[in-house]
């Protein structure tokens, strides 16, 4: 959040949310899926900008964008993009003001951000790891 609030994004809450959902346990994991769920942020938020302005904000409008998002990210064989894209398309199109596109984008950009994050702290376990014992020293 503090990065976002230096860079002066508009809803610093948003990258914080991002990173906690494409964290894995895995840290290879999370490296892993990091792609695909940039593009379901991207799938998500074009799709809230899009239907957004023919929706009444509320929960039924949420419901159907995410589950437009998570149906149109398996239509496009992109499994792991479906729950950022369902979660970005929701925030879209129940906060998206008169102004759906400005706001899509700031989303976007909040959860690259977040994302971002979640692969640089995936990679601390690389730099932490100890050195594996020599074989040698393992029958000592």
């Amino acid at each position: 959040m503090a990065i976002a609030q230096m860079l002066g994004l508009q809803y610093p809450m948003y990258a914080l949310i991002s990173a906690v959902i494409v964290t894995d346990l895995s840290a290879a994991r999370t490296r892993q899926l990091a792609l695909p769920r940039l593009v379901g942020t991207v799938l998500g938020a074009a799709l809230g900008a899009v239907v957004g302005p023919f929706l009444t904000p509320g929960a039924w409008a949420g419901a159907l964008c995410v589950l437009g998002a998570m149906f149109l990210s398996h239509l496009l064989r992109l499994k792991d993009a479906a729950k950022v894209a369902g979660y970005v398309s929701g925030i879209v199109v129940l906060n998206h003001g008169d102004h759906p596109w400005v706001y899509a984008f700031h989303r976007v950009s909040e959860t690259i951000l977040g994302i971002a994050l979640a692969v640089v702290v995936s990679l601390v376990p690389k730099l932490l790891r100890a050195d594996e014992p020599n074989p040698d020293e393992r029958r000592a």
